[in-house]
């Protein structure tokens, strides 16, 4: 168990944004200003199971404590948004390695949605639509009333996500050799992208690991749906139309629907594809008229150091 020292020595900050395919982690100095960043592998613990969870964030933290050639009794404060810690059992086992691995900070876990949302607005108005490897929206109003919907898993939500899209590219791919679907550029590069030989391979990796099969997929229907394959873009249509189904089910429910309301894009499916970006742009203004689409101010990781480090500024405040 690391060393412990007197909290006036321990002046640096850390902020992880952990999902189902990648953690994001950066480390701030006492006056808030980015000193390193680093990323690692999956550190949703409901994807990625807690032993790989732990071990993609403790090498996240490692590579920048080495960096700035400090240890982990320096951290004075850590905030964590995680794909699946709003279960509650998730984040208590979450803040539990944390308080172990870091035990002079004050240690916060909340949801990779809570940390999205800060990001985009701080602590005012509006709606994130996160898309990544799951999909979901939070919406918050001026009042601190707050909606989710969406990232239950890709067992029946998750629409519109970056592993529902690569599904639905490989469902596209074998509907075509099966010659029950229209034809694909997709088919003639699919086992390739995914380092497999035959269906046989790739079946056996995604019974190992869907998670590593069909989140990576998505660039390559982004490329062929920009290239104009027709069944690459209508895939991406109706992802389109799911998140935009998600961030209206959020402003419907705050009571957003017939006036103005930012909505920040947030996740690995945005910017990837000029064809999929337009047709989310266009399925949002069809189901919300007055909504601004934006791109958040920070990263998640960023804004969840800066609520690391207002989280501590308050406890020490307080004593």
């Amino acid at each position: 168990m690391p060393q412990k020292i007197t909290a006036a020595e321990a002046t640096y900050y850390l902020g992880f944004d952990g999902g189902g395919t990648k953690t994001e982690c950066v480390l701030a100095d006492s006056e808030g200003n980015i000193l390193s960043k680093a990323s690692a592998g999956a550190s949703n613990p409901l994807r990625a199971g807690y032993t790989k969870a732990w071990f993609s964030l403790s090498e996240a933290a490692d590579l920048l404590l080495s960096r700035q050639k400090i240890t982990a009794s320096h951290i004075r404060g850590l905030c964590a948004g995680l794909g699946g810690a709003s279960r509650t059992g998730v984040g208590r086992r979450a803040v539990s390695f944390f308080e172990y691995n870091f035990p002079n900070a004050q240690v916060r876990v909340t949801s990779d949605l809570e940390i999205a949302l800060e990001a985009a607005f701080g602590s005012g108005e509006g709606i994130v639509l996160l898309g990544g490897t799951g999909s979901a929206s939070l919406g918050r109003d001026a009042h601190g009333r707050t909606m989710r919907v969406g990232g239950r898993g890709p067992w029946f939500s998750d629409e519109g996500s970056a592993y529902d899209i690569g599904r639905q590219a490989v469902r596209a791919v074998s509907l075509a050799e099966e010659k029950r679907g229209p034809a694909t550029a997709l088919s003639k590069r699919l086992f390739a992208w995914n380092e497999c030989r035959d269906w046989e391979s790739l079946m056996d990796r995604v019974a190992k690991s869907p998670d590593d099969v069909f989140p990576r997929t998505f660039p390559l229907v982004a490329q062929v749906a920009d290239a104009g394959d027709e069944v690459a873009r209508n895939i991406l249509e109706r992802a389109a139309g799911n998140l935009a189904d998600l961030a209206m089910a959020v402003a419907r429910e705050l009571g957003w629907l017939d006036r103005p309301a930012s909505i920040a894009k947030v996740g690995g499916v945005f910017g990837r594809s000029k064809y999929f970006d337009e047709a989310i742009e266009v399925q949002v203004k069809r189901a919300l008229p007055q909504a601004h689409l934006m791109c958040a101010k920070i990263s998640p990781a960023e804004a969840a150091v800066q609520i690391a480090i207002r989280l501590t500024c308050a406890k020490g405040n307080a004593a």
